[in-house]
């Protein structure tokens, strides 16, 4: 009975599959496929579809498949009447698997049935799409020998995923293999560009894509150091294509770099490495994470300073980055740009840097201890004493009398308990500045360092020269950035000297207040070009321009007056005896703030500014002032003021200084047209204790200036005024503040908690309509 019912079912499954394979045949007439194609694509299977062409959707992009959930059933080809029923469609068996596309397999998370043991990529012959016409199953065919592999995804899209996923896998380990043991370069060259084609062909879409020919090719020329310099070029016009939108790996950089040093004049360097570098400069974000990159972007231009024009083809490629318009549209350009001058200019002076047991220390030069015999025999890069050119007399005393200065403000710091030179590192320019026997040393370079030094030096003049990238370039040089050796190497500083100048020309607060310091207790580029400063070569005339820039800006307060009269009042007085006006008016603001206590110095600035026509004339500028100061604090007048509104910082100082104010205690300027220059009238108030400056244009400079000099200052209104965090900020040194009204102004949250924390007697505050309300 039990065989009978088989014998049965085989018939059925007999007549079935002669039914559909009548039908297969006329589908076959009307597609006009032969039938050998038909069997050997499924066998003993239904009516299905074969994509004529491997991409199904013109235009379609995917992304590479590393890993996925799918469908998988083993047909093996069939040899007999019963195998061909078995592996009919009606008997298939689909298992559900994870499979993963490995670089040489693919392989299940669950090693069992259908994909018990890995399929490599090699035994795959051919992949094909499929598409049954009455089920919507969507499949992947792979054959390999003795069978088939169908791979049946959830829609066409994943189908199609699949698909492009499994034959880039397969044929970009066919390329590996190939490529890893060459054998004819010739026909390395032509697989080499048959792989491009393929990369730029793909629909996937992914970095990998266009990396792993990348990496192919930079393994297969690390392995194969002798090739000839025709070979390299051709390598290099070929993977072309591929590094428009891409970055070359870090072994591709250091190719690219040995063809830059070795053959700087080809025309490979022009036509293929400039857009690759232009790429480089406008889309990498860190060169700390791939150095060969701006390894190769430092060959690159060091390549192009060889040609016959030499540095203008540079100046060319710089401009070429910024673009023509007045401002760059790649944010990313400059400090690019920025990063590889830096790393040049340090390896200039590596050599030095790694031999510093073999040069004077910092707290030898701080003691004055360069015994040339107590070393070792100098490196190729190396500290030598010349003798020094006479110096101009005056240029000389005034040297040694600032370092003078210098000597014993520190010996005096060192019995006040500060250091006293243990083991402790000094300050860089301190130990610049204090040792004259600095001032004998010079730095030689050998002659390919000094030419990368002088080309990557000249590049950074250039990038100060774009006013658009000037305050950013500013930001970037503040800190200091370069190794002691190049501070104290004439050649870098004087290359240098320009970019500080354009610094100090620019009339941009953001650009100029670079000139100081990062922060305190740090020095800065003012105190490095400053007279006597080891990169001052000239007679202050750099550093009278920075002070002149400093003091047009909000830096004209106490605490910028006393660091120049603490570090500086030698060379302020020199310039001003030499006629300088800048440093004139700086002397006559030390004498009219009270900067100086010590007579003996303010009858020596008398003195000085007496002896020429400009100082004499604002010395009795500075003395009418005086007079009229005293006349106006004499005790009288009236003790409340109120301005018309429309009154201009004219009317004010017109109406304070026609009679006495020197019991006026409430000031209000409400809705007047004052701006930030009246402070210097409000200042030699000195019994004011309320101040009103609603709706005024009185911004972040007046209220330093007030901060500084009306310390019994106990209301201030500045609703709706143009003053921000930085001005607010300096209100923290006025401590008898009780009341204050920063109502629509620009206050942060932060600085209304900072205002608070110093301001113990701060009572009333209005800060609607601000970040902190």
């Amino acid at each position: 009975m039990r065989q009978s019912r088989v014998i049965l079912l085989l018939l059925l499954l007999l007549f079935l599959y002669l039914g559909k394979d009548a039908e297969r045949k006329e589908e076959r007439k009307k597609l006009q496929v032969p039938a050998s194609s038909s069997m050997s694509l499924l066998g003993a299977g239904g009516p299905c579809k074969r994509s004529l062409h491997h991409c199904s959707s013109s235009g379609m992009r995917y992304k590479l498949l590393h890993e996925g959930d799918i469908q998988v059933c083993v047909v093996k080809h069939p040899r007999t009447f019963l195998s061909k029923i078995l592996t009919s469609k009606f008997l298939r068996r689909w298992e559900p698997h994870h499979l993963t596309l490995t670089d040489s397999s693919l392989t299940s998370a669950t090693p069992t049935g259908y994909m018990e043991t890995p399929l490599s990529y090699s035994a795959i012959e051919d992949l094909q799409l499929l598409s049954w016409d009455n089920a919507p199953k969507y499949c992947v065919q792979l054959s390999f020998p003795g069978g088939t592999v169908l791979l049946q995804a959830a829609n066409s899209y994943l189908r199609d995923q699949w698909f492009h996923s499994l034959q880039w896998k397969k044929k970009i380990y066919k390329y590996r293999k190939v490529l890893n043991n060459p054998s004819r370069w010739d026909v390395v060259l032509k697989e080499i560009r048959a792989l491009v084609d393929m990369a730029l062909t793909s629909p996937l879409q992914d970095e990998s894509i266009h990396q792993a020919p990348l990496h192919i090719i930079s393994t297969l020329l690390a392995e194969n150091s002798n090739l000839s310099t025709q070979d390299h070029e051709n390598i290099i016009v070929a993977i072309a294509p591929l590094l428009e939108n891409n970055h070359p790996p870090p072994d591709l950089c250091e190719f690219f770099c040995k063809h830059c040093r070795e053959r700087p004049r080809s025309m490979v360097v022009i036509e293929v490495f400039t857009p690759v570098v232009q790429r480089i400069l406008k889309h990498n974000m860190d060169f700390g994470k791939c150095p060969r990159l701006r390894l190769f972007t430092q060959e690159y231009i060091l390549a192009l300073n060889e040609l016959n024009a030499g540095m203008e083809v540079v100046k060319k490629f710089v401009h070429s980055m910024h673009g023509p318009t007045g401002q760059c549209p790649h944010p990313r350009v400059l400090p690019n740009l920025v990063a590889v001058c830096l790393a040049a200019i340090y390896s200039c002076y590596e050599e030095f840097i790694n031999s510093r047991d073999n040069s004077p220390s910092l707290k030898e030069i701080r003691n004055g201890c360069q015994q040339q015999n107590d070393r070792k025999p100098p490196m190729p890069l190396r500290l030598l004493r010349p003798e020094p050119p006479t110096p101009p007399p005056v240029n000389s005393s005034e040297i040694l009398v600032e370092m003078e200065r210098n000597n014993n403000s520190a010996n005096n710091a060192r019995r006040k308990g500060g250091p006293s030179g243990g083991d402790s590192e000094p300050n860089l320019i301190d130990c610049l500045l204090v040792s004259p026997a600095v001032n004998t040393l010079s730095i030689q370079l050998p002659a390919q360092a000094d030419r990368v030094l002088g080309c990557f030096a000249l590049i950074l003049k250039m990038l100060s020269d774009y006013d658009d990238w000037r305050p950013a370039l500013a930001s970037l040089l503040q800190p200091i950035p370069f190794p002691k050796e190049a501070l104290a190497h004439a050649k870098f500083t004087k290359e240098l000297k320009y970019v500080i100048q354009r610094f100090a020309e620019d009339p941009r607060q953001e650009v100029h207040s670079c000139l100081l310091s990062v922060r305190s207790g740090k020095d800065g580029w003012f105190q490095l070009y400053s007279p006597g400063g080891v990169a001052c070569d000239d007679d202050g005339e750099l550093f009278a321009s920075m002070v002149h820039i400093l003091m047009g800006s909000c830096y004209k307060t106490k605490k910028f007056l006393l660091s120049l009269a603490e570090n500086k009042l030698g060379p302020c007085m020199l310039l001003a005896l030499r006629g300088n006006q800048t440093m004139v008016e700086i002397l006559c603001l030390m004498l009219e703030y009270n900067i100086i206590d010590n007579k003996d110095t303010q009858l020596q600035i008398i003195s000085t500014l007496e002896s020429t026509q400009v100082g004499l004339r604002m010395y009795e500028q500075l003395c009418d002032r005086q007079r009229e100061l005293k006349e106006l604090q004499r005790k009288g007048g009236p003790t409340r003021l109120t301005l018309p509104s429309k009154s201009t910082d004219a009317d004010l100082a017109r109406l304070l200084s026609s009679g006495s104010f020197g019991n006026l205690e409430n000031l209000s300027l409400a809705f007047t047209n004052v701006t930030s220059a009246c402070a210097e009238q409000l200042i030699k108030l000195p019994s004011l204790k309320q101040l009103n400056l609603w709706s005024t244009q009185f911004g972040d400079a007046g209220l330093r200036l007030l901060s500084e000099h009306l310390a019994c200052l106990q209301v201030l209104n500045l609703c709706e005024t143009p003053v921000t965090d930085a001005g607010l900020l300096a209100l923290s040194s006025m401590k008898s503040l009780c009341s204050l009204n920063m109502n629509s102004t620009k206050l942060t949250a932060d600085t209304y908690e900072d205002l608070k924390a110093k301001l113990p007697n701060l009572k009333d505050v209005d800060v609607r309509y601000t970040e902190a309300w």
